[in-house]
């Protein structure tokens, strides 16, 4: 809240002077911070000496209505591992870091955004107020994706054409908001000269840039600054007026992997299996640990098609969704090309599938435990609906539920609130891909004309290659993409064989896998549940889907919710009236800029 007007026509002149001291100190204070924050850190060395240190050490400014802006869109991919979810939310503190927020910070210090929120820049808040900034998908924590979209405006090269030195300060007044370009940026990075240069030769620089061969190599300077596991893999130079990356999304692409066996099997007769986990074909017992694959398969595709998804799902009551509806285009269990050797002791006899030896597919001994992956295609998504939806096809592959669960679930008037079970863990899931078809089009193929790293400007004419000056394009050799990928490949791919090796030796060392005693077959009391993770859960007699505790209905969430929050909802309102608004403005900007 704004505090009290002052009335300082009581105040003496003394008053009034030791006031206007105190507000310039607030001001300095709070412009340094500012400064910290968007420049490079340097570290402290001695006077400089030479022209080229002062210069480092003192960096001109420049006037940000002297540079343009532009609107495009970002694929970039990352691992979610060590982060808290894609999305940054304020005063809210997470006990890792937030991709959002290292990108923000990377798209900062290059400055390529400038918001002019002042005091949350200082804090380090993440402001995207002006950036006309929009994401497809808001990936909850552990989760990776490989095709994250985000778009928002830039600063530019391009000469903003027609403009004195006047009229391009009361432009940056107008633009600022738009934009968010206001900020200090160094005119040498940019090329730029000290004098300002007359209109017409502004002009005719304008009308020669290339928008791709001229422009600032984004992805490159931003995979720069980014850590390893967050990378830029695309830029697109052109979308859609109207593009939003959140609405103009029309198919998001998920997977989901796991492992044939799911989990370390029991050796010898304790860990064969009863009931439902026996092989349909033959009727031999399977060993806890491994899945029916088979039965997960034709689950799966019960799920395409347009389904009602609230037991799919967790409520997001501050959504207050009446529908849940979404469309699924494609699903689908496929065996992943997988054929490394990460510990020799799991092809020995005791570790395979069924109790008289071999494997379902044959009796060949595969290299190493099968990699499978759930493909998903659809709509849009619920909140945690991925994650709901492989943890029913895990409890059919373990053979505690039959393919006909995910029928029922569907049936709302029979089944209208939620049965309470796990959802499957986090790390596995990748938001695989969003795709951007053509406004009207029919086909759900993606229409934006993506620059990636290291490739032309995607429209197949070799004279719009970049020529930014990067190694390789950004893409191969030191410091391209592909190197650092690999080195972060390598790394994990080290932690794959040294703890495959450990594992192996652990089990060699000592009393054989064979000399163990044969007990008696597992008691249900003790059956191993698996849910995506690493390892199994010891969940006592299983209890089926149906039978369970239900949860509270939607509708019943939803109203209780609002109640409380009404002024909330309100206040959501306006601010969803407001961004549209200026969405409509920074989008009219374009039209004289690009």
């Amino acid at each position: 809240m704004a505090p009290d007007a002052v009335d300082y026509s009581k105040w003496s002149v003394e008053d009034l002077a030791k006031r206007v001291q105190g507000l310039e100190q607030e001001l300095r204070g709070a412009n340094a911070k500012y400064l910290r924050l968007i420049q490079p850190d340097r570290p402290k060395s001695r006077p400089a000496n030479s022209r080229k240190e002062r210069k480092e050490q003192n960096p001109k400014v420049f006037d940000p209505s002297r540079y343009s802006t532009r609107f495009i869109a970002l694929k970039f991919a990352y691992l979610g591992q060590r982060y808290n979810g894609y999305e940054y939310a304020a005063n809210n503190t997470t006990p890792l870091p937030t991709v959002e927020e290292v990108l923000w910070r990377a798209l900062m210090k290059a400055r390529l955004i400038f918001p002019e929120d002042i005091e949350a820049i200082a804090k380090g808040d993440p402001i995207w107020h002006g950036c006309n900034y929009s994401k497809s998908g808001r990936t909850d924590r552990g989760v990776s994706a490989f095709g994250q979209v985000i778009g928002l405006r830039v600063r530019s090269n391009k000469p903003p054409a027609g403009q004195s030195e006047g009229t391009a300060a009361i432009m940056s007044e107008d633009s600022c908001e738009q934009s968010g370009s206001a900020a200090l940026v160094t005119e040498a990075e940019n090329g730029k000269s000290d004098s300002a240069s007359d209109n017409a030769t502004v002009d005719e620089e304008a009308a020669d840039f290339h928008p791709v061969r001229d422009e600032i190599p984004y992805a490159q300077v931003l995979n720069r600054l980014l850590p390893e596991d967050v990378k830029v893999l695309a830029w697109c130079p052109a979308p859609p007026a109207d593009f939003s990356a959140r609405f103009s999304c029309r198919e998001r692409q998920y997977r989901y992997f796991f492992t044939q066996p799911a989990f370390n099997p029991t050796f010898g007769a304790n860990g064969l299996l009863s009931g439902q986990s026996c092989d349909s074909s033959t009727g031999q017992r399977r060993r806890d640990g491994w899945l029916d694959i088979d039965a997960m398969k034709k689950a799966a595709k019960l799920y395409e098609g347009l389904h009602d998804f609230r037991n799919f799902c967790k409520v997001d009551a501050s959504k207050q969704l009446e529908s849940f509806d979404r469309r699924i285009y494609h699903s689908e269990i496929k065996e992943v090309d997988f054929k490394s050797e990460p510990a020799a002791y799991i092809t020995g006899a005791s570790f395979m599938e069924f109790e008289n030896g071999g494997y379902l597919t044959g009796n060949s001994r595969p290299s190493a435990p099968r990699m499978y992956q759930f493909v998903l295609h659809g709509s849009a998504f619920l909140w945690h609906q991925v994650r709901h939806m492989v943890a029913i096809l895990l409890l059919i592959g373990q053979g505690l539920e039959k393919p006909e669960l995910i029928t029922h679930l569907f049936d709302i008037e029979n089944n209208p609130e939620k049965p309470a079970y796990d959802i499957a863990q986090d790390i596995p899931l990748v938001l695989w891909d969003c795709v951007f078809p053509a406004e009207g089009s029919n086909t759900r193929e993606d229409a934006l004309d993506w620059l990636w790293v290291g490739d032309d400007s995607g429209s197949g004419d070799e004279e719009l290659h970049v020529t930014s000056g990067f190694k390789g394009l950004g893409k191969f050799g030191f410091g391209g993409l592909v190197d650092d990928l690999w080195k972060l490949w390598r790394k994990k791919k080290m932690q794959e064989v040294l703890a495959g090796s450990l594992l192996n030796l652990a089990v060699t060392q000592g009393r054989n896998t064979n000399d163990l005693p044969d007990e008696s077959i597992l008691r249900p009391s003790a059956r191993k549940t698996y849910f995506g993770g690493d390892g199994y859960e010891n969940r006592g007699v299983y209890t089926p889907v149906l039978d369970r505790k239900r949860v509270e209905a939607p509708d019943v969430i939803n109203k209780r919710w609002a109640m409380k929050n009404a002024r909330f909802l309100q206040k959501r309102d306006e601010n969803r009236q407001r961004r549209h608004l200026e969405t409509r403005a920074d989008h009219s900007l374009d039209e004289d800029v690009e």
